[in-house]
C-alpha cells in the first residue's frame, strides 16, 4: 500500500472531499500558521509544513490524530505522539528529527500479544496511506506484512566494541559501518532496552519481533505499574524500547553486559588510575601476598588473587567501603545470620551497607565444591529482618565485575560536581529492594525433570522452597522471595541456599522442614 500510494497532495485533496461527503465519519482539524510552526521546539520541513498549514489533525469514528502540539503540549523523546491506538492502550508516534518527519510507528506494549509496527517511512507517506484506507472503508490499523527483530542494546554496543578491537580484520570490515552508528546511539547499552533499526526495513507496514521484559501475567509482585518507554533517536534512525519493571516480575531473560576475561587486571588498573587522578575521592588499601592468602580457610582463585595482591580495600566517596581482606569490623555477622547464609566457607564478606535504619551485608558467594568465587549479593544484615522478609540484591557476577562497575560510576561522577552525592545516588541498588527489577521466585518443583543440572539439583530442596535462576536477569536485580504468591503466608526463613557460586538462589522456609 505504501510503496505506490497517492501523493500527499492527492491525499489532502481526497481527505477534504471525504470530509465534505461523510462529515459524520471524518472531521479535519484547522491547520497551523507559519508563525506557530516557527515557534515549535523542532524544525518543520517544508514537505510537512505543506500538510500542517492545511490540516492540523483529523478524527474518525475510531481514531483521533493531532499533527502537532496545542496549548501546553510539547515534543518529547525525538518524536510526536500523533494519537492513541487500541482504545488508549498504545501510541502512534512519528519521529521529528528526520528531514521529512518519520518514521511512523505504532507501539502497543500491553496485553498478551504486544505489538510494535512501523507503519510508514515518513509522515507524508503515512497520511497518504491513511487517506487510501479510509476511502476504501478500512477502519482497522495496518498489520505488518513484513517483520524485523528488535536487538538488545547491550549486544549492539558489544558487537561494535568487538569490531573496533578487531580493526583491520574481516569482522571489523564487515560490521564497522552500521554497527558503529547504532552503537553511538545506545552508548554502553542497557539490559532492559532493545533497539529497532528503522533504516533498510524490508517493507511497510513492518512488524517488530519484540516483547517487554516484564510480565503482567503469572502473579504480578506488587502494584503492577511496569511500563515501556519508547524513543526515536538518531534523526529517525532507530527506535528504543525500554522496559521499566515496577510492580511486576521479569518475564524473560536479558542480554547482560559481558564481563571481560581480564576483568581482574582491568579493575586493578582502572582503580589505581582513579586513585592517582582523584585522591580526594578514591583511596585504595594495600593488598597482601600469596603466602597470606594461602593460609585462609577458603581457596582463593587466580582472578581474585590478581585483585587482592594489589588492593586490600576500596574507599570511594559516597559508597560504603569495600574491605576485601578478612578481619574488618564491618564483616562482623551475628551467629544466626551466619547460619542462614550458609556458614563458614560459603561466602566472603565485603562491606556493610546502611540504608535508613537498616543495614545489609555485601558478600561474594563461594561454591563449596569447587572453591569458585562467584556472584556478589547484598543480604539484609539483621537476622530477624531476613527471617521475616527473605530477600537479596544481585550486585555483580564477580568481585572484578563489581570493581569495574564502581570504577565506571566513579569516572562518570568525577566529570561533574558533587562526586559523593552522585555516587550515592547511582548506587542505591546496593541495598536490597530499592527499586530494581524483580526476578520471579519459582517453587522448586517447577523444575522437576529439567535438563539444566543447576535447576534439576534445586528440586531436592524441601517442599515449599522457592528459587530463582540469576544467570539471565539484569544486574542489579532484587530477589524478594516473600513476594512470590506461593511463598507460605507468614512463613519464616530457615536458610538461604546458593548453588553454582550464586548463580541460583533459593529460600527454604521453616515450615518446609517440618
Amino acid at each position: 500500500m505504501y510503496d505506490a500510494g497517492p501523493s500527499v497532495v492527492d491525499a489532502m485533496r481526497a481527505l477534504r472531499e471525504l470530509a465534505r461527503e461523510r462529515p459524520d465519519e471524518l472531521e479535519l482539524f484547522e491547520g497551523f500558521t507559519d508563525a506557530e510552526l516557527d515557534g515549535w521546539a523542532v524544525a518543520v520541513p517544508e514537505e510537512v509544513r505543506g500538510v500542517l498549514r492545511e490540516i492540523g489533525g483529523l478524527e474518525t469514528e475510531d481514531h483521533e490524530y493531532r499533527f502537532g502540539p496545542r496549548g501546553r503540549e510539547v515534543f518529547a523523546d525525538g518524536c510526536w505522539t500523533l494519537g492513541e491506538t487500541d482504545f488508549g492502550e498504545g501510541s502512534l508516534i512519528v519521529g521529528v528529527g528526520a528531514a521529512g518527519w518519520g518514521p511512523v510507528v505504532a507501539v502497543n506494549p500491553w496485553g498478551a500479544d504486544p505489538d510494535v509496527t512501523v507503519e510508514a517511512p515518513d509522515f507524508s507517506t503515512w497520511l497518504a496511506g491513511f487517506a487510501e484506507r479510509f476511502a476504501d472503508g478500512v477502519a482497522d490499523r495496518p498489520r505488518g506484512r513484513f517483520s524485523v527483530p528488535a536487538t538488545p542494546t547491550v549486544e549492539i554496543a558489544e558487537l561494535a566494541e568487538l569490531a573496533e578491537g578487531s580493526e583491520g580484520s574481516e569482522v571489523s570490515e564487515g560490521s564497522a559501518g552500521a554497527d558503529g552508528e547504532l552503537a553511538a546511539l545506545v552508548g554502553r547499552g542497557d539490559p532492559l532496552t532493545d533497539l529497532v533499526d528503522l533504516r533498510g526495513l524490508p517493507g511497510y507496514p513492518c512488524a517488530v519481533e519484540w516483547e517487554p521484559y516484564f510480565s503482567t501475567f503469572r502473579e504480578t509482585a506488587d502494584t503492577g505499574s511496569s511500563e515501556v518507554q519508547f524513543e526515536i533517536v538518531g534523526d529517525g534512525r532507530a527506535l528504543l524500547l525500554r522496559s521499566v519493571v515496577s510492580g511486576d516480575f521479569l518475564g524473560r531473560s536479558v542480554r547482560r553486559h559481558r564481563v571481560p576475561a581480564d576483568a581482574a587486571r582491568r579493575a586493578v588498573a582502572e582503580l589505581r588510575e582513579l586513585a592517582d587522578g582523584c585522591p580526594a575521592f578514591v583511596v585504595l588499601d594495600p593488598g597482601c601476598a600469596d603466602s597470606v592468602m594461602d593460609g585462609w580457610t577458603v581457596p582463593v582463585p587466580e582472578d581474585v588473587r590478581t585483585v587482592l595482591r594489589a588492593i586490600g580495600g576500596v574507599a570511594i566517596a559516597g559508597l560504603p567501603a569495600l574491605r576485601l581482606l578478612p578481619g574488618a569490623p564491618e564483616h562482623a555477622v551475628d551467629p544466626e545470620l551466619h547460619r542462614m547464609l550458609g556458614g563458614d566457607g560459603s561466602y566472603w564478606p565485603l562491606a556493610r551497607i546502611s540504608h535508613g535504619r537498616g543495614h545489609a551485608l555485601a558478600q561474594i558467594r563461594i561454591d563449596a565444591a569447587t572453591g569458585r568465587w562467584g556472584y556478589v549479593v547484598s543480604v539484609p544484615g539483621d537476622g530477624e529482618s531476613l527471617r521475616e522478609y527473605p530477600e537479596l540484591a544481585l550486585l555483580a557476577e564477580s568481585l572484578p565485575d563489581l570493581l569495574l562497575t564502581f570504577a565506571r560510576l566513579a569516572r562518570r561522577a568525577a566529570s561533574g560536581p558533587d562526586f559523593a552525592a552522585r555516587m550515592a545516588r547511582d548506587t542505591r541498588w546496593l541495598f536490597p529492594n530499592t527499586g530494581e527489577p524483580w526476578p520471579r521466585p519459582a517453587p522448586v518443583g517447577e523444575w522437576a525433570g529439567s535438563a539444566d543440572p543447576l535447576l534439576a539439583a534445586a528440586t531436592t530442596l524441601p517442599d515449599g522452597s522457592h528459587a530463582a535462576d540469576l544467570r539471565a536477569v539484569p544486574i542489579p536485580s532484587d530477589l524478594c522471595f516473600y513476594r512470590a504468591a506461593g511463598w507460605p503466608y507468614a512463613a519464616r526463613l530457615e536458610r538461604l541456599h546458593f548453588a553454582g557460586a550464586g548463580q541460583l538462589a533459593a529460600a527454604v522456609p521453616v515450615a518446609a522442614l517440618g
